[in-house]
């Protein structure tokens, strides 16, 4: 893509303001000393787990056999159960992004309504209750959600026109669905072999003593630096599999934006390169980003830590403070990282340029729209309820005739656990085409008319409705 002057127009300034479009940056590495970082980390992790972990992790699963009362057929069923509720729940949610195309407005109405009607009965059960210090906060969060309700709701049709766009998009490009379900599996995995790790490290530096009187064993805690060290290790890799998600969905956008012959397909090249130019070339942004976060996370969790076993309002201060930095943080990182998706920059580029572009069009307001993620979160919530219900009809089958404990109430709550999972990623996938598309808009509405007649008119509808004077 060319380096393109353009002239905007911003309803609240007396002249015109000139901008730079995004142009495709050169094919290097970004940021590469991050991705260093991040590998070195990743296999040193490995390394302790393999090493050190598989000891103590022996010894719990053979004091859990020793202590097991209740034999491994009990559970079969609920395997079986989850796996068949795992395909029902994959399907559902593919559903879903049929019926989000043909009512996306009620969508996001209902989930707006939703909101506002679950802080009511919170207050109203706080009431009844005569729990005084919670009904006043409750009775607030109502009053806030109904003037949030009340403003937000003329910008529905900017939303629903959002999530066409975006949900159009992924279903043309499925295959990066597939993606955001491997990783996520991947994450499972780092979730296994950092406990391993912290397990090794723990049985290797810890020194534990027995009571003579009472027989009971106690061991040292890990120390605090260590343990910082380790809390940042799990949750860089967790930020990095989510981010690489997220970076290549823009690539894809992207790509189905500007290239339509390029990106109308499940595996189509644009899915390939843009998850080609995660994992290489942008990789190191992707890991400067993740860093940051998980620095703040790390700290977060240490504090938190600290106020549970000591208290003290100075701590409860200094995690609230530190939450404020991470959301800070992760809304800047949400929307740089489409810039790394879309264009290559690194990480500092992409934040001045996303920020440069929505302040000099004058629609900063318009990133604090979070319509799209209630409805978002409340289809999944429906694919949960769905998938539970499934389960239910499972309960009633000779496939848990042998199994433990109330069958029909667990595997409803298994199955709407794994619904909501399942359907939660497949939406994360939206959330971050609808943010990409945002900011595509912003900056290339002409492409859009150009290849995407019908949507372009919706949007640019929905939008001078909206924000009139902006396009």
């Amino acid at each position: 893509m060319s380096d393109v002057q353009g002239v905007v127009f911003d309803q609240n300034a007396a002249v015109d303001t000139s901008f730079v479009k995004g142009q495709e940056q050169e094919k290097r590495c970004r940021d590469p000393a991050f991705a260093v970082l991040f590998y070195i980390q990743l296999v040193a992790i490995t390394a302790i787990a393999v090493v050190y972990g598989r000891q103590p992790f022996q010894e719990a699963l053979d004091t859990d056999d020793q202590n097991q009362n209740v034999s491994a057929g009990d559970f079969a069923g609920y395997i079986y159960a989850a796996v068949m509720m795992s395909g029902a729940a994959v399907v559902l949610s593919a559903l879903m992004l049929s019926v989000m195309l043909r009512i996306p407005s009620f969508l996001i109405k209902a989930s707006l309504i939703f909101v506002v009607v679950l802080s009511g009965l919170s207050a109203v059960a706080a009431v009844l209750s005569g729990a005084v210090g919670a009904a006043i906060p409750a009775l607030i969060v109502f009053a806030i959600g109904l003037c949030y309700a009340r403003a937000a709701w003329p910008r529905i049709p900017f939303a629903t026109a959002n999530l066409v766009t975006a949900t159009t998009a992924i279903k043309s490009n499925c295959g990066v669905a597939v993606i955001a379900y491997f990783l996520i599996a991947l994450t499972f995995g780092w979730n296994l072999l950092w406990i391993l790790a912290v397990l090794g490290v723990f049985e290797t530096t810890s020194t534990c003593t027995t009571d003579p009187q009472t027989g009971l064993e106690t061991c040292d805690q890990l120390g605090s630096p260590l343990m910082f060290v380790l809390l940042i290790s799990y949750f860089f890799t967790f930020s990095v599999l989510q981010n690489v998600v997220h970076v290549t969905v823009a690539g894809t956008v992207g790509t189905w934006w500007f290239v339509p012959e390029e990106g109308k397909a499940c595996c189509s090249s644009g899915v390939y390169n843009s998850l080609y130019r995660s994992l290489t070339t942008s990789f190191g942004s992707i890991c400067f980003g993740s860093l940051v976060v998980a620095i703040v996370q790390a700290l977060r969790q240490m504090v938190h830590s600290a106020r549970q076993q000591e208290g003290g309002i100075l701590l409860c201060l200094l995690e609230c403070i530190i939450a404020c930095i991470e959301d800070i943080i992760e809304y800047f990182n949400k929307w740089a990282f489409v810039y790394v998706g879309l264009y290559g920059y690194s990480y500092f580029e992409a934040g001045k340029n996303v920020f440069s572009l929505f302040r000099n069009r004058g629609w900063d307001a318009i990133i604090a729209d979070n319509l799209v993620g209630n409805a978002l979160f409340l289809v999944s919530l429906v694919v949960g309820g769905l998938t539970g219900g499934v389960g239910i009809a499972i309960a009633a089958t000779p496939i848990l005739d042998d199994a433990a404990g109330n069958a029909t109430l667990i595997t409803f709550f298994i199955g709407f656990l794994v619904g909501l999972v399942i359907c939660s990623v497949l939406m994360s996938v939206v959330g971050s085409g609808v943010n990409t598309v945002i900011v595509l808009y912003a900056e290339a509405p002409a492409e859009f008319q150009q290849n995407y007649p019908e949507l372009s008119n919706q949007m640019r509808e929905a939008w001078q409705k909206v924000y009139p004077g902006l396009v």
